[in-house]
């Protein structure tokens, strides 16, 4: 498994498919930190940073699942020797490209961006919030890869749709139910980030679970 996750990354890279959402990346996090963060607002820039940019985690993610034709898929099933290896040695070459991405997002306002270093705390936050957005971007990335829907068109339109119904769904009631993207930062925002983290997390992870768990079987019932 692990050397078909190493597959999978060569030939994401080598299909300058990883170009794009790099890209969008580091475009956003020039509008981001144009101005740099005063003092004491480090954890609001992380929080906005985090939701955000969950857009550009599944934009890599369904790139990368992306890349393989359905003949390539369905070889590397058959090396891997059954179908949940090669599936899940996807969405782990998927998540290894995010977390990737997330390191940058949280090391390069520490170089330029703050205008003073944030707090352990802060920090440690900044970090667990970047890895609730990478869980989220990853599981919307593989919902609307080609492997589930053919269509490139209809692709991107249920990438950009999805992104932004968890935007409006986490305004409502039942925001606690996925996402809760706009509740993060304005606890951010607030300062109060400390006290909603957990439930924010345990959200999170339920959604992103449950995707991850729908994405399964349906790769599984169409290969």
């Amino acid at each position: 498994m692990i050397h078909l996750v190493r597959f999978k990354l060569s030939a994401y890279a080598r299909s300058h498919r990883l170009f794009q959402p790099t890209i969008g990346l580091f475009a956003m996090l020039f509008v981001f930190y144009s101005t740099l963060a005063p003092p004491g607002k480090e954890l609001p820039a992380y929080a906005d940073s985090a939701g955000l940019l969950i857009l550009v985690f599944a934009w890599a993610a369904r790139g990368l699942l992306d890349t393989e034709p359905p003949t390539q898929r369905l070889i590397s099933m058959t090396a891997a020797g059954r179908p949940g290896r090669e599936i899940g040695a996807g969405l782990l070459a998927a998540l290894t490209v995010n977390l990737g991405m997330a390191a940058i997002a949280v090391g390069l306002p520490l170089l330029h961006g703050f205008a003073a270093m944030p707090a352990p705390a802060d920090l440690a936050s900044g970090v667990a919030l970047h890895g609730l957005g990478v869980s989220a971007g990853t599981a919307l990335g593989a919902l609307t890869s080609r492997p589930i829907l053919a269509s490139p068109a209809v692709s991107m339109l249920a990438l950009l749709g999805g992104y932004l119904a968890l935007l409006l769904i986490s305004l409502t009631p039942a925001g606690h139910l996925a996402v809760p993207i706009m509740p993060w930062m304005r606890a951010a925002n607030a300062g109060l980030l400390g006290e909603v983290l957990l439930p924010i997390s345990a959200a999170t992870l339920f959604w992103t679970a449950a995707s991850l768990l729908l994405y399964t079987r349906l790769r599984r019932l169409n290969p």
